[in-house]
């Protein structure tokens, strides 16, 4: 019997065929570019997984290499590039899986904003808008400033900017004319407070918190992921009213089945969304959830695949280690030739770990999102903020090494 993913994230591979396995499935994964699980295939026992080399963009294409694996039981998809072909995919083939108009909703923030305003879940509404200098006298009159723009289907904080003057908006306008959407441009008011993500399991309706990951932003006018730490130990009154908010808020957007990887801002009046992901968070939440849990929480993706409901909704408490990682970017374009300082991460406390996300050889040019981060340190503590010291600390040894293009010189 087997299980299919639909491409995957970057890390976490090596747990969704264990998981597969113990399942009583083997795993397949259809891919468009084996170089982003490259650190994940080499942890593996070689033909420990199928692979099937296909355009995961071409739908018929993906459609037929489905159709031709043996007794195919279930759909993996955890990413949100191939949610809303995966929830197609899934319904056509008569396999377990979401219903492809609910993932259509997620996928739109502008759609998920208004919707959760409109049901008194939110403060502010979302404005669509024509990427373009014409478009800011819109926006000031509907959203404000500060505001936020970014793409309506967007992923890996790509074509998000903050904006907080005139000035900064007419500029952040005038780039967005000159960027490929895959949605559309929208503006968000700007919430004020640090970023979370809600982690969560969901089964029928029943919504389980697994735990707060909390996220350091970029300083920059662009947003970027630097640093996160999980489970964030949050007052009991305050974890249990976010476990309530969270369950109202995916109840709304029509998420019912599967992780969900839910970010928000915990402003002075409470929790305000940022944007619902319908899957385990990226980077490496995943295996900040199975270490914190003590369990390989990848199980209830396979369970979810195949349409049965996620004994994970009902495990005990998180007993395991706290975890926290730290995403390392080089300070200028240019092409990566390694890294200096990792030989040195055992000196560290908290049994560091490094998780490339980049070779040598590879060119850096997008700094300003997560394109540009080649590689993360992780490591554990008895808390998430001991966790996270440690792993800021570790780091701190760790550099990218970037030979410049010569057009750019050395600008960073």
């Amino acid at each position: 019997m087997t299980i299919a993913a639909l491409e995957e994230l970057t890390f976490g591979l090596g747990r969704l065929v264990e998981a597969a396995g113990k399942a009583g499935h083997r795993l397949c994964l259809l891919t468009g570019d084996r170089n982003v699980y490259r650190h994940e295939l080499t942890r593996l026992a070689p033909g420990a997984l199928d692979i099937i080399d296909v355009d995961t963009r071409d739908e018929a294409a993906t459609a037929a290499a489905l159709a031709g694996l043996p007794d195919l039981r279930g759909l993996v998809n955890s990413t949100d590039t191939w949610s809303v072909p995966g929830a197609d995919l899934a319904a056509e083939l008569g396999l377990p899986g979401p219903d492809p108009a609910a993932v259509r909703l997620l996928r739109d923030k502008h759609r998920v904003r208004n919707l959760l305003h409109e049901r008194g879940l939110s403060r502010g509404r979302a404005l669509a808008v024509h990427p373009g200098p014409s478009a800011a006298t819109e926006i000031l009159g509907e959203v404000g400033l500060p505001a936020v723009l970014k793409d309506s289907a967007g992923t890996s904080s790509r074509n998000v900017w903050v904006v907080r003057d005139k000035q900064r908006l007419r500029e952040a306008l005038a780039e967005a004319a000159k960027r490929p959407f895959t949605g559309r441009l929208i503006a968000d008011p700007f919430f004020a407070g640090p970023v979370y993500s809600a982690e969560t399991l969901s089964w029928k309706g029943e919504t389980r918190l697994l735990g707060v990951l909390s996220r350091q932003m970029s300083a920059h006018s662009s947003v970027r992921e630097e640093a996160a730490a999980f489970p964030v130990a949050l007052p009991a009154d305050e974890s249990a009213a976010l476990g309530t908010w969270v369950g109202q808020v995916l109840e709304v957007a029509g998420h019912d089945r599967g992780f969900a990887h839910v970010e928000f801002v915990l402003t002075a009046r409470g929790p305000e969304l940022v944007e619902i992901n319908r899957r385990i968070g990226g980077a490496l939440v995943g295996e900040a959830l199975c270490r914190a849990l003590d369990t390989n929480v990848y199980d209830a993706v396979v369970d979810t695949a195949l349409g049965r409901r996620p004994p994970l909704l009902d495990a005990p408490a998180p007993s395991g280690p706290a975890t926290g990682f730290v995403l390392l970017y080089p300070d200028r374009p240019g092409t990566l030739t390694g890294w200096s300082g990792l030989e040195h991460l055992g000196a560290f406390p908290g049994s560091p770990q490094w998780y490339p996300t980049a070779a040598p050889g590879e060119r850096l040019e997008h700094l300003g999102d997560q394109r540009g981060c080649t590689g993360i340190v992780l490591a554990e503590g008895a808390t998430a903020e001991l966790a996270l010291h440690r792993a800021l600390s570790a780091a701190g040894s760790v550099r990218p090494v970037v030979v410049p293009d010569r057009r750019a010189g050395h600008r960073g």
